[in-house]
């Protein structure tokens, strides 16, 4: 417990977030478009022609890989999951007789054996890296006519991403393509497949959010000359529909966050609704999935006051209270707290019992034990880093990312976000939220979250103070430079994206895939919001725009 004299050492910080760049009266402003019965019908005879498509047995199987592709990278596929799974068990399971690895004929093209490869690890078969070995010349190096073909290039570029660990053939094949893409790039006169290349390079397709992607890949798409006009005119129509969809929950969140009052009482707080909401949007945007991104949305804005509380504004003896307080999970404890806590914890705390009330009622589960225990370890774990502030403390590197990986909140949100997306709840899964010992699922994405924010947040945090980050512990412990900290950072995210490929396709996952592939869009989200710095704290130009192309631009025919 701090005491008084070391106390009036410490000022109340302020971080100087930036006011709300949306607030409540724009987004009440929002014009929602509702979908007309002419639309749906539209919309509804589209489907169906394209389910004929992807069903079609008499075309071949790289003309059908395109064409999931395509409808995948247009955010269509939310509505022929199964149709998908279908054409590709049959691809598959043709390819090979019995799906376990994909074997590629040695006339395919490098596009289409890469392609194959994505789309399979993406779906979970467990495609082998053997099958690029054919590319290679006797040097064993990838063949120099593979330069030539740039849209093989691309795909075997984009398939490079889905490795797992250990797969050196894979990372040969993403060094080669990312040096060749780079070089080729500047002899070529077309400037839509210039845009493809360095759309690439900026960030691979499986590290993108699948919204933020859904939209530039139909402004690319129509611009081709082989562009498919059926699902151009999907494309165009289910993101409107989902757009208007996003925008009616989004007021509703909007309205929750004026009526708890956070921001008026807590001024050092960030405001942030859109972009909380924007985060759950890029976790799962799926139509049906609204609660849970309703919730998550409400979890995030509190994990953000929170983490403002103990990382900005509150004394190290008000931090301890405010944890203890969490631990009893007694309305009681409110007493003990300071004012500004007072407000905070009887939010936290009724809106995590209204949650735990509809999953109740919904399916007859008491999800409070894990809700509780997850808030209680995620506010220990801050109060740690608070306190390495406070005694200005700079932790090991192994110390830190132990801390980091509980504080990074993807527990808090995967806990919430299980019971919202699993239609059976099964005793495993519940196993991997009481262990110590965090599943892969969540840890991959926790310490994906935790470094991307110290490679874009660390400047700013030690102007302020701060004694821990991943950067700095790393430095002080080898005597490294800035500059090889930041390569072995990177280095471990892109080893923690391995681990999550792999447990993306294992046969004995105790998660549905809906779950899985909201832990996968998390850490999409951590490399979207940290790119190009501060997507929470001080939100951008192009965060701007990403929120104004995603939740608010519709489409218009002349798209």
């Amino acid at each position: 417990m701090a005491d008084q004299d070391s106390q009036q050492t410490f000022q109340r910080r302020s971080a100087n977030y930036q006011s709300a760049t949306w607030d409540s009266d724009f987004i009440k402003s929002l014009k929602n478009h509702d979908v007309d019965e002419i639309q749906k019908h539209r919309a509804k005879k589209l489907k169906g022609e394209i389910k004929a498509m992807i069903g079609d047995t008499d075309v071949n199987s790289l003309t059908i890989l395109e064409l999931i592709d395509d409808i995948q990278r247009l955010g269509l596929s939310h509505h022929f999951q199964k149709d998908i799974t279908r054409a590709l068990d049959r691809i598959f399971l043709s390819v090979n007789g019995n799906g376990t690895n994909l074997r590629a004929d040695q006339q395919i093209s490098v596009h289409a054996t890469a392609l194959c490869f994505r789309l399979c690890r993406q779906h979970g078969y467990e495609a082998s890296q053997d099958v690029f070995r054919k590319f290679k010349d006797k040097s064993g190096n990838f063949m120099k006519s593979l330069c030539k073909d740039i849209k093989g290039l691309l795909s075997l570029y984009e398939a490079s991403y889905l490795s797992f660990e250990g797969e050196n053939l894979m990372e040969e094949a993403k060094i080669f393509t990312n040096k060749h893409l780079k070089g080729i790039k500047e002899k070529i006169v077309d400037k839509d497949l210039v845009e493809q290349i360095d759309h690439a390079l900026e960030m691979p397709l499986h590290h993108r959010m699948s919204r933020l992607e859904a939209r530039w890949y139909t402004e690319a798409y129509g611009k081709r000359n082989d562009a498919n006009h059926l699902l151009l005119e999907m494309a165009k129509l289910d993101f409107n529909m989902v757009q208007s969809l996003l925008q009616g929950e989004l007021k509703e969140m909007s309205r929750w966050w004026e009526d708890i009052g956070l921001v008026k009482k807590l001024s050092f707080t960030r405001d942030r609704v859109m972009e909380c909401f924007f985060w759950s949007v890029g976790m799962v945007f799926e139509p049906k999935f609204s609660d849970c991104r309703k919730s998550s949305t409400k979890l995030i804005s509190l994990i953000n006051t929170i983490d403002d509380i103990y990382d900005v504004y509150g004394y190290l003896d008000e931090l301890q209270l405010f944890t203890a307080a969490i631990d009893r999970w007694d309305i009681k404890a409110v007493e003990t707290l300071p004012d500004y806590m007072k407000l905070c914890f009887l939010a936290l705390y009724n809106t995590t019992n209204e949650m735990a009330y509809a999953i109740l009622k919904q399916k007859r589960v008491n999800i409070i034990p894990f809700l509780t225990r997850a808030w209680v370890d995620y506010c220990k774990a801050i109060l740690v880093e608070a306190k390495w502030y406070f005694e200005k403390e700079t932790p090991t590197f192994k110390a830190y990312l132990e801390s980091a990986l509980v504080s990074a909140s993807m527990m808090l949100v995967s806990v919430h976000a299980y019971f919202l997306l699993t239609e059976t709840i099964t005793k495993e899964a519940l196993e991997c939220f009481e262990k110590k010992e965090y599943h892969p699922l969540i840890e991959c994405p926790s310490l994906i979250f935790r470094l991307s924010n110290d490679l874009a947040t660390s400047k700013a945090e030690l102007e302020r103070g701060e004694s821990a980050n991943s950067i700095l512990c790393y430095m002080h412990e080898t005597g490294l430079s800035e500059q090889e900290a930041q390569k072995h950072i990177r280095k471990l995210i892109d080893e923690a994206w391995k681990k999550m490929n792999k447990e993306r396709v294992a046969v004995d996952s105790p998660f549905e895939k809906p779950f899985i592939e909201t832990a996968i869009n998390f850490a999409r989200m951590s490399r979207c919001s940290y790119q190009n710095g501060d997507g929470l704290g001080a939100p951008d130009n192009q965060a701007k725009n990403w929120v104004l192309s995603v939740i608010i631009e519709r489409f218009w025919a002349s798209c």
